[in-house]
């Protein structure tokens, strides 16, 4: 848990300063990445779903959601090859977040649990995944390439290892991040007594 449960004012300036810091992260984590050329468009291995399941363990469905989205928005706008479609990261990124946090903090959880985490960071990696390559598909194969359905679903076998590498980096390395995260506050927490 990085947030209390009081609402006080100081608490939600933390929580405005955690999610700007976690949206930052996303954005620099997904500036991160070996980029492919595949058949339409581009596909890459990179660090930003890791930061993306970390922003909904942190800060819960609406603020991590929101953090992943922004952060991955930002990462796009940066980005000639992709600023066109940052609203469309916006959503599916943001979808991520809110994923991840809705199973940790469900039940007051508050992204304390290792296993609710892990749960979480499975679940928005399949999210995303299934978002992403679904806009390869539809957006990026038959809108935009003009393919027909056939070709459209075939484009989309060469974003398969980079999507299940990135959804697999997340889901060992985010739950694990998050432990220390919390363990590393707790010990400073217990210090200052």
């Amino acid at each position: 848990m990085i947030l209390n449960s009081r609402n006080t004012r100081d608490e939600k300036l933390m929580f405005a300063i955690m999610a700007g810091l976690m949206a930052a992260l996303v954005a620099v984590g997904s500036a991160l990445r070996i980029t492919l050329p595949v058949n339409v468009g581009t596909t890459s291995f990179h660090l930003g779903n890791i930061m993306c399941a970390l922003s909904g363990i942190f800060l819960g469905p609406v603020g991590g959601g929101l953090a992943a989205g922004i952060g991955s928005a930002i990462y796009d706008m940066t980005n000639p090859l992709y600023i066109s479609e940052c609203w469309i990261t916006f959503l599916t990124k943001g979808a991520y977040g809110l994923a991840v946090g809705l199973i940790a903090w469900s039940g007051h959880r508050r992204g304390e649990k290792y296993g609710w985490n892990l749960a979480g960071t499975v679940t928005g990696a399949v999210v995303y995944a299934a978002l992403y390559l679904f806009k390869g598909f539809a957006w990026d194969g038959l809108l935009l390439g003009g393919l027909q359905v056939g070709p459209a679903l075939a484009a989309l076998v060469p974003k398969l290892p980079a999507t299940t590498f990135n959804a697999v980096v997340a889901i060992v390395c985010a739950p694990a991040l998050a432990a220390a995260v919390m363990k590393a506050r707790h010990s400073v927490g217990t210090a200052r007594g």
